[in-house]
């Protein structure tokens, strides 16, 4: 019997993920790529020896649990080092620090001596945070595939399903509100990197499994570790095309069967997975021929990452006595395109030693929520856009100096990335850097990963797992072959056959 075809649009984590699967599972598989590189957002690139990382932190599931295996079952992490961090980020403002410990215990300890007026409420924080700290949501099926016996199974995480459930439902901005100490409720939110209206459940779960080693950050960062799946995807015997544009997929009597591509060549397959952005792919690469009022409300109202900006420098100084995440106020706001920024949120990559030549370290300033519209506009004049992007640079390199004096002379690299950059380079939707945020508007949903009317056609990616990440968007591609095997009548393998 011939192998059944599969085409994959998009060599990003879901991509390289969903490819490997297929491959393990007998299927012939090609992946289109719009870029020259795998990985898709999960990528690093070069500047004059420096190394700028532009996605892992921290990774969940980095040394034990479904996901590390996970990560085994696609050669991501045999051999590499993970480094865990004692603390998570530092904030400061006024004059005062509120240091995010990984450690639980410690960190229940340093907001009572900040806070003493607040222990029922920082209790109540810390303990949900033991809840949750070594415990596992389920995750190594999709939704719709579990049965009885997945349920029942379910029941041993149910105090952490309860917790995500219950904080699930209560933002970050919420939940600081509970503190009566003034300073608590201001430098709070800043723990998460300033995402106010996120949900307090995605900062305690990043806590937990800090908590127990388990959001470790890969050496060598996010380009090495995308390339370690993509070598394990072509050792599996898979193919990939590299710039190679899709524009649209082929679809003959309501069915998908292959893809056209932006020079017009034409590419057969029995399925097609996209995992593509996904209103590109729904209403650009389908034409919007397949939806229904539930897609179209989630492209309509349902809140997104939008608008990433990174600011990276290159500096010849070691800044690993320093605190590797730094969030601190501002005495003088710095001009983001059309927004003022009162915080800056900074981090370095001296605990790994790929990332700069000896001695000298990588430092970026990272914004989120960024305008995107503002910097599209921006860039149909290069010559404002690039004044833009040098002037925003300069303003933090000024306010970098006046914490850290002496900086300014020490900087050799200056590189900036708008939403533009990110999406001209991986075609996301607002320069999307994670997909759906996981709010309490959007607690306990989800998004299938097929189209109404639609056969033999498949989504994966950030579009259809809330809260994104790497590890959603390597799921989801895992969770798109384990749909499509179930279909085919065949046992889903994590091995070749």
């Amino acid at each position: 019997m011939a192998e059944r075809s599969i085409i994959i649009i998009g060599a990003g984590m879901a991509g390289l993920s969903a490819g490997c699967y297929a491959r393990m599972n007998g299927y012939k598989t090609r992946i289109f790529e719009l870029h020259n590189l795998p990985g898709g957002l999960c990528t690093s690139w070069k500047r004059k020896g420096y190394t700028i990382d532009g996605c892992i932190h921290w990774l969940t599931g980095s040394s034990w649990g479904t996901l590390y295996r996970v990560y085994e079952e696609l050669g991501a992490v045999q051999g590499r080092q993970m480094v865990d961090h004692e603390v998570f980020v530092r904030v400061e403002s006024d004059g005062k620090t509120f240091i995010v410990y990984n450690d639980i215990d410690r960190l229940e300890q340093h907001m009572k001596e900040l806070a003493p007026g607040d222990a029922g409420v920082i209790g109540e924080f810390c303990n949900a945070l033991r809840v949750l700290a070594g415990r596992e949501m389920p995750s190594d099926k999709p939704i719709e595939l579990m049965g009885l016996v997945d349920k029942l199974r379910a029941t041993k995480a149910l105090s952490v399903l309860k917790a995500m459930h219950k904080y699930g439902r209560v933002s970050i901005q919420q939940f600081a509100a509970r503190f009566t100490d003034p300073f608590m409720r201001e430098v709070f939110p800043e723990a998460m990197a300033n995402m106010p209206d996120l949900s307090i459940s995605g900062l305690m779960m990043a806590l937990a499994y800090g908590h127990g080693r388990n959001a470790g950050y890969p050496v060598g960062g996010s380009l090495e570790f995308s390339k370690a799946i993509e070598r394990r995807y072509l050792g599996l015997g898979g193919e990939i095309r590299y710039k190679a544009r899709v524009e649209r997929v082929l679809v003959e009597n309501n069915s998908a069967v292959g893809v056209r591509l932006a020079d017009g060549t034409e590419h057969r397959a029995d399925v097609v997975v996209s995992a593509a952005d996904g209103r590109t792919t729904i209403f650009d690469m389908l034409g919007g021929r397949y939806v229904d009022d539930s897609i179209r409300r989630y492209y309509d109202k349902w809140p997104v990452y939008e608008g990433f900006l990174q600011v990276s420098l290159g500096v010849a100084h070691d800044f690993s006595a320093e605190p590797q995440s730094l969030a601190f106020r501002l005495d003088d706001p710095v001009q983001v395109g059309d927004q003022s920024r009162h915080w800056m949120q900074m981090r370095h990559f001296c605990y790994d030693p790929t990332m700069a030549p000896e001695g000298k370290s990588v430092v970026i300033a990272t914004y989120a929520f960024t305008n995107p519209e503002y910097w599209n506009k921006l860039y149909a004049d290069q010559e404002k856009y690039r004044a833009e992007k040098q002037a925003l640079a300069d303003a933090v390199i000024d306010r970098l100096d006046k914490r850290f004096p002496g900086f300014r002379e020490k900087v050799e690299v200056v590189d900036v990335a708008t939403p533009v950059t990110f999406e001209r380079y991986t075609g996301n939707w607002k320069g999307s850097y994670m997909g759906w945020m996981a709010t309490p508007a959007t607690e306990g949903t989800w998004m299938k990963r097929t189209l109404p009317g639609l056969a033999n056609f498949y989504m994966a990616g950030q579009w259809v797992f809330m809260g994104g990440g790497v590890p959603g968007a390597i799921l989801s591609g895992r969770h798109a072959m384990q749909v499509i095997c179930k279909k085919d009548g065949k046992k889903f393998r994590t091995s070749t056959p």
